[in-house]
C-alpha cells in the first residue's frame, strides 16, 4: 500500500467513524470506477457496480403471490481449497454427522456438508433450534475441549474458576481481541467460506472480516441454511461459549458477508439489511414444495 492509498484509507476510516451515512456516499463515488472496491475499510452498504444495496422482492412464477428473494447474479467463485481446508472440512462433516444422529453424504467436500445440512435441515422434526444447536455443538468440537478456556482467560478477560469471588466474572473483552480474531479467523474458517480479509467495523473500529463471496452461501442457495446453520450459530457461539459479541451479515446481492467481532447482531427479524422470504433459487424450498409443503412453513426468516 503507498503512501496515497493509506493516506485515503485513514481519511476513509476516520469518516467511518464520525458519519456513517457520509462514509456509504463518499465509498458509493469511489468504488469502483475510482479506486477498487477491495480498498475501502468497510463494504457493507456500498453497491458494488450496478447491483442495488438489498436484493429485490420477486414473486414466485408457481403460484404468482409468494414473495422471494432475487437470487444473487454475480459470476460463482471458484475456490481454491488448501491441505489445512480439506482436513478441517473432513473433521467438521464427522462432528455434524455425529451431532445429527449419524446424517452423512456420499458426497464430497462441501458439497457433502451441504448435502448433510440440507437433509437435517428438512427432516420432519427438526426445528430451527435444533439446527443451530447443532452447529453450536459442531463449532465446540472443532475448537477441541482447550481453545475455548484458553480464550474466555486471554482474550475475553473472564475469570476461570479459581475459588474467588470473582469466578465468571468478566473483565474484557480486551481492546485487542476483536481485531486479534479477526486476524486468525480466516485461517481456519476459509474452508466453510472462502477467501477473507481484515477490514473495519461500521463504527470503524478493527475487528472486521469480510468474506469475498461466501462458500457457504454461494453452494447453498440458501437463506435458511444461511441463517441457521451459520449465522445464528456463530454469533451465539462467540458470545456465549467464548464471551466475545459477533455480528455476522450476509449480503444476498453480492454473497459478501461481514464479521463484525466485538459488535452485538440484532435479531434478524429486526436486521434491516436481511430480506425476508426464501431465495428464488434455493433448492431446499423447491424439495420442501414437491413435499407439499407451503412456503409458509419453510424456515428462511
Amino acid at each position: 500500500m503507498n503512501a496515497l492509498t493509506a493516506s485515503r484509507y485513514q481519511l476513509l476510516i476516520k469518516m467511518l467513524k464520525t458519519n456513517y451515512d457520509a462514509y456509504v456516499a463518499t465509498a458509493s463515488f469511489l468504488s469502483p470506477s475510482r479506486i477498487p472496491r477491495s480498498e475501502l475499510p468497510n463494504m457493507q452498504d456500498v453497491p458494488m457496480l450496478e447491483q442495488p444495496i438489498m436484493p429485490e422482492s420477486i414473486l414466485d412464477e408457481d403460484d404468482g403471490k409468494t414473495e422471494l428473494v432475487a437470487d444473487c447474479t454475480l459470476e460463482d467463485l471458484r475456490y481454491q481449497e488448501s491441505l489445512l481446508d480439506k482436513i478441517l472440512l473432513k473433521v467438521f462433516r464427522s462432528f455434524v454427522e455425529k451431532n445429527t444422529n449419524g446424517v452423512s453424504s456420499p458426497k464430497e467436500g462441501i458439497e457433502g456438508l451441504l448435502d448433510q445440512g440440507r437433509t437435517y435441515m428438512l427432516q420432519p422434526t427438526t426445528t430451527p433450534k435444533d439446527q443451530q444447536k447443532m452447529v453450536y455443538n459442531t463449532l465446540g468440537g472443532l475448537m477441541t475441549p482447550v481453545l475455548p478456556p484458553f480464550y474466555r482467560i486471554f482474550m475475553s478477560g473472564i475469570v476461570p474458576k479459581l475459588g474467588t469471588d470473582y469466578d465468571g466474572k468478566q473483565f474484557g473483552p480486551w481492546f485487542y481481541a476483536p481485531w486479534l480474531t479477526s486476524f486468525v479467523t480466516p485461517t481456519f474458517f476459509g474452508f466453510l467460506v472462502g477467501p477473507s480479509k481484515t477490514n473495519r467495523r461500521k463504527d470503524g473500529m478493527p475487528g472486521g472480516l469480510v468474506v469475498e463471496k461466501c462458500k457457504f452461501l454461494q453452494e447453498s442457495g440458501c437463506k435458511g441454511m444461511c441463517l441457521n446453520i451459520c449465522k445464528l450459530p456463530a454469533q451465539d457461539f462467540f458470545k456465549e461459549e467464548l464471551g466475545l459479541p459477533l455480528t455476522v451479515s450476509p449480503n444476498f446481492v453480492t454473497q459478501e458477508c461481514q464479521w463484525s467481532f466485538g459488535e452485538e447482531p440484532l435479531p434478524p427479524s429486526k436486521d434491516p439489511s436481511f430480506p425476508k422470504g426464501c431465495l428464488a433459487g434455493c433448492d431446499s424450498r423447491k424439495i420442501m414444495a414437491e413435499r407439499g409443503l407451503s412456503s409458509g412453513q419453510l424456515v428462511c426468516e
